[in-house]
């Protein structure tokens, strides 16, 4: 897998395109230990813009606490650059700001609130005081495009409590969408949805994929090999494992650690 060159952080192109290279996230030795214990052990992982990468392992593995790491929920040691700029060690609102967004394995929705609404609250995280205070005419053309691209623009009155349990996972992304997160982190969209909202979730993620960077935490190796760009195989805090599917379902250290016989075979 090639490295994206670095940019210096302050560079005035940092955080976007330049040059037409795709925006990456760059992690490099992150480390996490919780009371003596190395919860994440040196790992180094590389996503570009348009890579749908799945990060996978066994229970305990470190997959959710890498993410929380890179969103700053918990403290860690090392480098975490987002197309030019270090966001380790940053609060974690800093880090939002600079569009690295996150999920967790319950959708986080305002139930008692339209989808519509919720959209709305989000996408005010990004607008200016003045802005928020000034009578806004229309739908604002961010949260339009969100409703198009999760698939609920026929359901944006709808209350977002009396949502099937897929959609209010997609809502949930579509609240980081209207934030411009550029980084989409993940923690199992699919966990409890039915088959017909596991494939539209997958289908969804494929789009936002196309021009964002996307790391999914995931255990449903079904899902994974249909729908995996790249896959990042983790075990004991570390990585075991990188490439396509096929890479990595051929590698023998993940079949003996993780995949073995009934994972391959997707039971």
């Amino acid at each position: 897998m090639t490295t994206p060159t670095l940019l210096p952080d302050g560079d005035p192109q940092a955080g976007g395109l330049r040059h037409g290279r795709p925006k990456y996230l760059e992690v490099r030795d992150l480390t996490v230990a919780f009371d003596g214990f190395v919860a994440v052990d040196k790992v180094n992982l590389s996503v570009t813009q348009g890579d749908l990468r799945f990060l996978i392992g066994p229970n305990g593995a470190g997959k959710t606490t890498i993410i929380d790491a890179i969103t700053g929920l918990v403290p860690a040691t090392g480098s975490v650059n987002h197309t030019g700029t270090e966001i380790l060690g940053r609060k974690v609102h800093k880090i939002a700001r600079l569009g690295v967004g996150r999920t967790f394995q319950t959708a986080s929705v305002f139930e008692n609130l339209s989808v519509l609404q919720n959209l709305d609250i989000a996408a005010g995280t990004r607008r200016k005081a003045k802005e928020l205070l000034r009578r806004r005419k229309g739908m604002d053309p961010a949260v339009q495009e969100a409703l198009e691209i999760i698939g609920l623009d026929k359901a944006a009155d709808k209350q977002a409590g009396t949502l099937a349990h897929g959609q209010k996972q997609w809502l949930e992304i579509g609240m980081l969408l209207v934030q411009n997160s550029d980084v989409l982190l993940l923690d199992e969209p699919i966990a409890g949805m039915s088959q017909d909202e596991r494939d539209e979730t997958g289908q969804l993620l494929r789009r936002i994929a196309a021009s964002r960077i996307t790391l999914v935490i995931e255990h449903d190796m079904d899902f994974v090999r249909e729908f995996a760009t790249s896959v990042t195989v983790l075990a004991a805090g570390k990585v075991l494992s990188e490439g396509s599917v096929a890479q990595v379902q051929a590698d023998k250290k993940v079949q003996d650690v993780y995949l073995g016989t009934a994972g391959m075979e997707g039971h």
